[in-house]
């Protein structure tokens, strides 16, 4: 029997690109028993192909390889290139204006883009998630995560209340079948992300100690969105500036919008990261109150409170009558 070459190891590792492979792993592929010359050519061949970066070794001295991945250059102005517009995300409204958030009009969406919904429990996640996909109803939405469906599979009563609640969507065909799609997913999301459509994610759960895991899951939804757009919400903690999973949060974060509580009847909207704008809109604060679990109403700009610096009252203990203790005043 013929030993074995280097071509058929390479032939070999071609297909595993990316995975990680053992010296007992080939030799089994190739049916290379102990004793024959193959079973240490094994070896030398790993050893040369490391060298010329087809494989690398894992560090754990149990003759692991990792396969590297071939990476050929993208040629940029060799080809013609399409330069495609900012993706049409319609922002919410405010239910009594019809008036659009204002700094829609500064952030600029592309297609696979992620937006990030942080905020406090009960101050208007998912109401903001559900305008979002009110107003694209007709980009045929998709929706999942824990807000929408029963363990047993259907609709929760208080998401049909807020469909309900929302009248002024047509949240249905001529014929009567939803314009969205309502998927009974409550984990692993990437897998099954619905490519090229919005889909918004309420809200992502973590258990506790495990919130480092929140990069690999956003780095997998962004890889499956392809032309469309992920809209995932999370779970904050009050008074800080980043969603569960801290700092990690922001690394695939297009467009970041956190919400805390203004006062016990309204929300205070901050403007996080921003990765495109047309006007600097990274930090600015608004203020909406919400009716009927879903009706964005009284939505302003809001600004930190001069007086006090923000925090509603003095280090006397004393409450700010500037800002009558919100810690903001209306611009």
């Amino acid at each position: 029997m013929a030993e074995i070459t280097t071509a058929e190891i390479r032939a070999y590792l071609k297909k595993i690109q990316g995975r990680v492979t053992t010296l007992k792993d080939i030799r089994t592929e190739f049916n290379i028993l102990p004793g024959r010359k193959s079973f240490d050519a094994v070896r030398n061949i790993l050893f040369q192909l490391a060298e010329q970066k087809v494989v690398r070794p894992t560090g754990r001295n149990d003759g692991s390889y990792k396969v590297i991945t071939e990476v050929h250059p993208v040629p940029v102005f060799g080809v013609k290139r399409e330069r495609k517009p900012p993706f049409e995300l319609k922002f919410p409204k405010d239910f009594d204006t019809g008036m659009t958030m204002d700094f829609a009009f500064d952030i600029v969406i592309r297609e696979g883009d992620l937006i990030l919904i942080g905020g406090v429990s009960n101050f208007g996640k998912t109401a903001l998630a559900m305008n979002l996909c009110g107003e694209n109803i007709d980009s045929l939405p998709v929706l999942m995560g824990n807000e929408y469906t029963t363990p047993d599979e259907e609709p929760t009563p208080r998401f049909l209340n807020r469909l309900d609640n929302m009248d002024w969507v047509q949240w249905t065909n001529g014929d009567g079948s939803d314009k969205f799609s309502l998927l009974p997913v409550r984990d692993d999301y990437a897998e099954h992300i619905v490519k090229d459509k919005i889909n918004i994610i309420d809200w992502i759960n973590m258990p506790s100690g495990e919130y480092y895991l929140i990069n690999t899951i956003m780095d997998n939804i962004k890889r499956q969105i392809g032309r469309g757009l992920a809209i995932i919400v999370l779970q904050k903690a009050e008074g800080t500036d980043k969603a569960r999973g801290g700092q990690m949060t922001k690394d695939f974060t297009d467009c970041e919008l956190l919400l805390d509580k203004m006062n016990n009847n309204e929300t205070l909207l901050t403007i996080g990261k921003v990765k495109e704008y047309t006007h600097p809109v990274m930090g600015k604060t608004y203020a909406f109150s919400i009716r009927k679990g879903v009706r964005i109403t009284n939505f302003r700009e809001v600004k930190r409170c001069k007086k006090c610096y923000g925090k509603g009252h003095f280090s006397t203990g004393g409450e700010c009558q500037q800002c009558l203790g919100l810690g903001f005043n209306d611009v």
